[in-house]
């Protein structure tokens, strides 16, 4: 089995980087289970020396990943915060970075919390419109931090724009693509230079791995992110890299199913009268929608809605779920909601969430693959109750 670059999506997701195994000829990637390689000489080796440089089982994943964001280099680590964390150590002190005012709580939190200390100078911006985000760079600034759509209000970024504006100046672009995944948004395709991802959500898609990911196509940066990522030493075990290598294989189904229920969830919590407002990418009246449609092949399986009667409706309506589990994380195939103040983005300075919209009625929903109906009569229930 081998791959082209002219296969298309769903079949590099199922063979990109992955071989039979020489020895026994097994279909699928072996685990490899080691924490040292044999040499036959002192430096004469087979390309593998030690599993936190390299994993025949990691370097599988990490070449399906390239191939699926059409990238040239994957590089795999043992949470997205740890490829977060990889990018941001780019930086010295003294340097800039711009990053989204709307922005995973976790990224924040490492940013504001430890890369701030160290002498990382940021600004935070509304994404949206590109002559803010070049408004706000300065002589020093090295990189630009963005996601699309962002986590949580579903705000979508002209991804083309940002890579013109950092090219022009020679900052380092990169998009975290988690929420939309390499189905529905390829970011280098446009420009960006570096692709980030939780591979903890839609890439594993089944809620039993925490993963990330960086791919590019730059080799000068790969070096210095590979360099990182052995010399940090944040990488995924050999079984988790298995893992996430075999949720790929149904990435291109299970996205198709998370969109189908997305739009009809939010149909149906459009005609609610205990909810005040619905923003899923998907919608005529989102503010980008005429730039997902560009730069998207689809709007996948995110969506918030803001319920009426504050944090105890919310509280009230949560416990009243039967399907929807009441969990942080998004991207598995079982349904999950969340509160974002109180959970996902309780980091996040009060004051901020209020401008940006997260209040006390506030919900995010990844909507999963179970049946679209089921979902909507589930909802439905718990909105009676709150």
């Amino acid at each position: 089995m081998s791959t082209k670059d002219t296969d298309r999506f769903e079949t590099r997701a199922i063979h990109a980087g992955q071989h039979p195994d020489p020895t026994t000829g097994a279909v699928m990637t072996p685990v490899y289970f080691t924490s040292t390689y044999a040499q036959s000489g002192p430096g004469e080796h087979k390309g593998f020396e030690y599993s936190r440089t390299r994993n025949p089982t990691r370097d599988a994943l990490q070449g399906c990943l390239a191939s699926l964001e059409s990238g040239k280099h994957g590089l795999a680590f043992a949470s997205g915060l740890a490829a977060t964390d990889a990018v941001l150590h780019l930086l010295s002190a003294g340097d800039h970075m711009v990053l989204s005012d709307d922005l995973y709580g976790g990224t924040f939190r490492l940013a504001d919390k430890v890369f701030k200390r160290l002498g990382i100078e940021q600004s935070y911006v509304d994404v949206t419109d590109p002559k803010a985000v070049e408004a706000a760079m300065r002589p020093n600034t090295r990189l630009l931090w963005v996601e699309t759509p962002t986590n949580p209000m579903l705000k979508i970024c002209d991804l083309a724009a940002m890579a013109e504006v950092c090219k022009r100046r020679g900052v380092i672009s990169v998009c975290d693509n988690t929420f939309a995944t390499p189905y529905f948004q390829r970011p280098l395709e446009l420009g960006i230079d570096v692709v980030a991802h939780s591979m903890t959500k839609y890439l594993n898609g089944h809620s039993d791995v925490v993963a990330g990911a960086l791919v590019l196509r730059r080799d000068d940066l790969h070096e210095k992110l590979a360099f990182l990522q052995n010399a940090v030493g944040a990488v995924p075990g050999p079984m988790d890299s298995f893992l996430v290598l075999r949720g790929l294989k149904t990435l291109h189904v299970r996205m198709e199913r998370h969109e189908q229920n997305a739009r009809t969830v939010v149909e149906a919590l459009r005609k609610h009268p205990k909810v005040s407002r619905v923003t899923w990418p998907g919608m005529e009246e989102h503010p980008q929608h005429a730039l997902a449609r560009k730069q998207m092949k689809g709007f996948g399986g995110m969506l918030t809605f803001v319920i009426k009667g504050g944090l105890p409706a919310a509280r009230t309506f949560l416990k009243s779920l039967r399907i929807f589990a009441v969990a942080e994380s998004l991207g598995g195939v079982e349904s999950l909601i969340e509160h974002p103040a109180i959970m996902t983005h309780a980091s996040v300075p009060p004051e901020t969430r209020r401008m940006l919209g997260i209040d006390d009625g506030f919900i995010r929903v990844s909507a999963g693959i179970e049946n679209g109906q089921d979902l909507v009569d589930d909802l439905t229930q718990a909105l009676e109750r709150a």
